[in-house]
């Protein structure tokens, strides 16, 4: 199980070769494997190394960003087989996946395979009001053993937001992960650790974002470490 106490760093990738490379071993301290970036991703954690980096799995469906289109059940069959690895120490799951009854099943059955789950919420939207996100992070932190909510900044305003809510959770003992997409939240993702943001995610280049408003890996280490250490 990946122990989210400090900040863990993932490099976000679809192709777990990426895993193995001299930047991801260099700065990363997990790797989040996009299933639903994979050609066969099953497979490709068949052939992943037991000593390799620790693995967060995400399937992302299209109605949360992501890039799988196919029956929920499939989905989430998946992260139970894929939480079956050793190498896998947390699956991410939607909030909306775990305010069913299938997804709750699904969040047992990964954590009975000693997997930490992450629940996690996005808004390509914007950024909700200070009340409503504080709401979202205690019942994404309940629900999961680590809550994640990604929002869209507009403004430095709606940064400022997300990192008061990050502050506030961190306060009341909630383990969180927040960063704000987009060109004006950019440097949440660097900045949402000092106030307590227990999960990052980076692509290896600039040209592999998953998400924007990224920074490379290397960029993302080196800023983070600058500001909370490693």
């Amino acid at each position: 199980m990946l122990d989210f106490d400090a900040f863990v760093l993932c490099a976000s990738t679809g192709d777990l070769a990426d895993a193995e490379t001299e930047t991801a071993r260099e700065h990363a301290d997990a790797v989040e494997f996009r299933l639903d970036l994979a050609d066969d991703p099953l497979a490709a954690l068949d052939d992943y190394p037991s000593d390799g980096l620790p693995l967060l799995v995400t399937y992302r469906p299209e109605w949360e960003g992501g890039a799988f289109a196919g029956a929920e059940a499939s989905r989430l069959d998946g992260l139970v087989a894929a939480a079956d690895h050793d190498a896998v120490g947390a699956v991410d799951l939607e909030l909306e996946t775990l305010r069913t009854e299938q997804g709750v099943e699904t969040a047992d059955a990964v954590r009975e395979r000693g997997a930490a789950v992450v629940a996690s919420v996005h808004d390509f939207e914007g950024t909700p009001a200070s009340s409503a996100l504080r709401r979202l992070l205690h019942e994404a932190a309940s629900l999961g053993d680590v809550g994640k909510v990604a929002v869209t900044a507009e403004t430095g305003a709606d940064a400022l937001r997300l990192l008061e809510a990050t502050h506030a959770a961190t306060a009341w003992g909630d383990p969180v992960a927040t960063m704000a997409m987009g060109a004006a939240g950019s440097h949440t993702r660097a900045v949402a650790p000092v106030y307590g943001s227990k999960v990052g995610y980076a692509p290896l280049t600039p040209a592999q974002a998953t998400a924007p408003g990224q920074y490379d890996l290397a960029t993302l280490r080196a800023l983070v470490d600058g500001l909370v250490g490693r």
